[in-house]
């Protein structure tokens, strides 16, 4: 029998050790973001439009959500003492919520969960609830309707490029015949906008103008032309919190406004960066431009 000298089978060898050798450590997922949704009261169809967040938040794949249903308008002291968000159980809160006052244990738990490092997001008609309590104005930065006044803080609008406020005396929000509208940019280098079109249209809603509040630590991302107010208003913002993140958008007054494909790649963004402070959700590929409205099924 003919013998291979070693030399011949250090190939084979070699070939043999890869083969069985483990193969590199495959990244794991990013892990899944809780989101806490809140609804129960809205001057607003909240019943029609807390599901279709929930299912753009769960279609990405990047969020798990579950919905925290307030009780009636009205209702009985002994339910309402029932009512206990868990709060810190999530990453990220977002409200669709715009009705009576929580109690008081609720909101004090809502202050430090936000100060403390939470995320929150403000949808539309959110941005009108609890006029009175000072902190959840500071959270959102502005806000309308509820008797909001000068005493509420500077309106907010963006002039040739620059935000400016404004503390002349008036009421706080107002908004004109719903319509689809220009979206603009204005920080297109933050994680939430980087990469959007420089201008997008956006679904038919609501055009909130004139909103009003504490306007602090707040940077606006993106804007829209107002008809009724003759002024560039606020569509998109960040603000900080104690250590806490905050996206506010006034956008997304219908089940047919958050069916637009932009108001949903905006809310999945906004949501991710107020919980992790990251953007890792690529803008989709029917994100829409300037000449048409792009809705999702």
């Amino acid at each position: 029998m003919k013998l291979l000298r070693l030399s011949t089978l250090l190939p084979f060898v070699a070939l043999a050790t890869a083969a069985l050798a483990p193969l590199p450590a495959r990244a794991a997922d990013p892990k899944p973001i809780r989101v806490l949704l809140l609804d129960g009261q809205n001057n607003h169809s909240w019943k029609t439009t807390s599901p279709i967040l929930k299912q753009a938040f769960e279609a990405s794949g990047r969020f798990t959500v579950d919905v925290s249903t307030s009780p009636e308008k009205n209702a009985a002291a002994e339910a309402w003492s029932q009512w206990n968000p868990a709060f810190t159980s999530y990453d990220v809160v977002v409200s669709n919520y715009n009705g009576q006052p929580w109690p008081d244990s609720v909101r004090t738990a809502f202050e430090k969960y936000v100060s403390g490092g939470g995320g929150f997001v403000c949808v539309h008609a959110a941005n009108n609830s609890f006029p009175e309590w000072l902190e959840y104005n500071r959270i959102i930065g502005i806000g309308g309707w509820g008797g909001r006044n000068e005493k509420s803080g500077p309106y907010l609008f963006v002039k040739e490029g620059k935000v400016v406020r404004d503390p002349a005396p008036g009421g706080g929000g107002s908004h004109g015949p719903q319509h689809e509208f220009m979206v603009e940019m204005l920080n297109t280098t933050h994680p939430i906008t980087a990469g959007m079109p420089a201008r997008w249209l956006h679904a038919k809603d609501e055009l909130y103008d004139s909103l009003r509040g504490p306007a602090e630590n707040v940077e606006v991302l993106a804007y829209a032309f107002s008809d009724k107010s003759k002024k560039n208003e606020p569509m998109m913002m960040t603000l900080s919190y104690g250590k806490g993140r905050v996206f506010h958008t006034p956008m997304g007054h219908a089940d047919y406004s958050m069916k637009c494909a932009g108001f949903q790649s905006v809310m999945l963004r906004g949501t991710e960066w107020a919980a992790t402070g990251n953007v890792t959700i690529p803008l989709p590929k029917n994100f829409p431009g300037a000449e048409a409205v792009v809705s999702v099924p």
